[in-house]
């Protein structure tokens, strides 16, 4: 036997070569690399060919070989033995069967070695062409209790997960969990018990609001988790308990102004004070900032509107035949939208009429009806010459403002008109149940400046809930969905299909209101007819004509109807208030 130095092109193949089938291009690929970064390492085994022919046969290391053909190597050692009278068959299958790769416990001993000889993580991944994530996975064993080792020498490995976690505590606690999870001899071992017993919830830096000073404060450490996603901050801390006392004491140092910290129930839903009506649209001056830490640990915020307070007003109906009954026992029907789907369709309406209002196009002329529309809204009281207590104007003195010199003279330009005007009807008109409600006003106005295109999505979970069985199996043929048997089911599909750029706008949240609505406006016009009728009457009546006082009974007729009118509307509102404040 000897060793000599041979081209590897003037090698050939042995017919006989027990491995027949292609090896797979990742292994070939691997082997390749390991040649170029070191070259072969075991050198192949040849004989002389022994059938008359010149050079030499292959009996082991075919594949090595052919790396460093592909490799471009001039020259590589061979070993050169005896031929065998079988043409080297045996060897070839005890060479091929026999041979078993490393273990994972061996190749991290052998990357151990490496890295103490000075190589770096990422030249021993080239050489032996695997990821550095690899690497570094196996560089994990060298936090493993030494018994848990020879377990997994023996071939029995957790997954990346389990590893993960067992090499994340410490030695004491590995003890002892493999004390109470150790498998009898010949067994595999329970490595999710294991992992199960020694996991440790991890806080995220990430998720925290707080900065350094809190952070060494509370005494945090961050740990890097090597395998977690490349293109994020994957520092934790097991530390939880301080993890969350810092986040608290953050946001107690931050609250906004009417800002408070709710509690959160058991489904990590912030919990709102006792009648309180979630925001779901863009918050208003008036409402409240809840702040609150969910199931990861991360500062969220809930915005809110507390209801005024209003006296109780009696719980009884009265039904057709005029006998008073217990509004309890009275079995209606489930409307097509719930309470709470017609304050956030009404959240959703004034959104979207004020971003109409700061952006669309309005002329002056329409900008001045509005305005005079603005005035006659239900939530609407202004201090008159003329007598009558119509209160808020100092609401509207900031606008004013703009429209004056500093020395208190009125002048102004149509561009300040205009903006003064905008932001104006915008804390005049409003769809929001309750006392700021504008009332029909401000559904003609949205329908005037085209609101509806302003208005969101609405097919999400949180409104379709709002929605009846009937409004959503309407909702879902509108969209060519096939109602299921299920309510829930239905909402899903909604909710899946509305998820990408459809959009959802139900049609009850649409401006434009029913002509029923309008009749207490038309019937002010009738009024407004009549009494200037009237007041032509009363001048020739001084002239000592006739006939003022037919006129004068229509006119008061039209303009009690038309109180009557506007009298009971305000009682509505005011009920749907005391239905909603409940």
């Amino acid at each position: 036997m000897q060793i000599l130095k041979i081209d590897p092109r003037a090698l050939n193949a042995n017919p006989d070569d027990a491995r027949q089938s292609k090896s797979s291009p990742q292994s070939d690929a691997l082997l390749l690399a390991t040649v170029k970064a070191v070259g072969i390492i075991q050198p192949p085994v040849v004989s002389p060919q022994v059938d008359g022919g010149n050079g030499y046969l292959i009996q082991a290391g075919h594949r090595r070989v052919q790396a460093a053909i592909a490799a471009g190597l001039e020259e590589i050692e061979v070993v050169v033995s005896e031929a065998a009278n079988d043409n080297g068959a045996m060897r070839s299958m005890v060479e091929n069967i026999a041979r078993e790769p490393l273990n994972p416990v061996d190749q991290w001993r052998g990357i151990e070695r490496l890295v103490a000889l000075g190589w770096t993580e990422e030249a021993i991944a080239v050489a032996l062409s695997l990821p550095v994530r690899q690497i570094r996975k196996l560089r994990l064993l060298a936090n493993v209790l030494p018994a848990m080792l020879d377990q997994m020498a023996r071939g029995d490995m957790p997954n990346e997960q389990q590893l993960r976690t067992i090499a994340a505590a410490s030695l004491e606690d590995q003890k002892q969990v493999w004390k109470a999870n150790k498998p009898k001899k010949g067994d595999t071992a329970s490595w999710w018990q294991i992992a199960s017993g020694l996991s440790k919830t991890r806080m995220f830096a990430r998720d925290a609001s707080f900065g350094d000073d809190l952070r060494e404060a509370y005494g945090i450490e961050w740990a890097d988790d090597l395998f977690g996603p490349a293109d994020q901050d994957n520092r934790f801390t097991t530390n939880v308990e301080a993890f969350l006392g810092a986040q608290q004491e953050w946001m107690t140092s931050n609250l906004p102004k009417k800002g408070a910290i709710v509690e959160v129930n058991n489904y990590g839903q912030p919990a709102l004070p006792k009648k309180a009506e979630r925001v779901y649209g863009k918050p208003g001056k008036g409402d409240h900032t809840g702040m609150y830490l969910d199931r990861d640990g991360k500062v969220q915020a809930v915005h809110y509107r507390m209801p005024e307070p209003k006296p109780f007003k009696g719980g009884s109906v009265v039904s057709d035949n005029g006998t008073t009954v217990d509004d309890t026992t009275v079995s209606t029907p489930r409307p097509d939208v719930t309470q709470k789907g017609h304050d956030m369709i009404g959240d959703f309406r004034t959104d979207a009429l004020h971003d109409a209002l700061a952006r669309a196009p309005i002329e002056d002329d329409m900008l001045m009806a509005l305005l005079v529309l603005a005035f006659a809204s239900l939530n609407v009281r202004v201090d008159s010459g003329a007598g009558g207590a119509y209160y808020g104007g100092a609401r509207f003195g900031r606008h004013a403002a703009r429209l004056f010199t500093d020395d208190g003279r009125l002048s102004f330009d149509m561009d300040t008109v205009r903006i003064t005007a905008r932001a104006a009807l915008i804390d005049v008109l409003s769809c929001r149940r309750g006392m700021s409600n504008s009332g029909v006003i401000s559904r003609i106005a949205g329908d005037a400046i085209g609101a509806d295109s302003y208005l969101p999505d609405m097919g999400s979970e949180d409104f379709l809930v709002c929605l009846s069985r009937q409004a959503l199996e309407v909702a879902a043929k509108d969209v060519g969905i096939e109602p299921k048997a299920r309510v829930r089911e239905t909402r899903a599909a909604l909710v899946e299909h509305f998820a990408g750029d459809a959009k959802l706008v139900h049609a009850s949240a649409f401006f434009a209101p029913d002509r029923r609505d309008v009749t207490v406006l038309l019937r002010h016009a009738e009024a407004a007819g009549v009494e200037e009728e009237r007041t032509e009457a009363d001048q020739e009546q001084d002239d000592g004509v006739s006939g003022g006082d037919a006129i004068d009974a229509d006119a008061d007729e039209v303009v009690d109807d038309a109180e009557e009118s506007v009298v009971g509307g305000l009682e509505d509102h005011e009920t749907a208030y005391d239905v909603a404040a409940e």
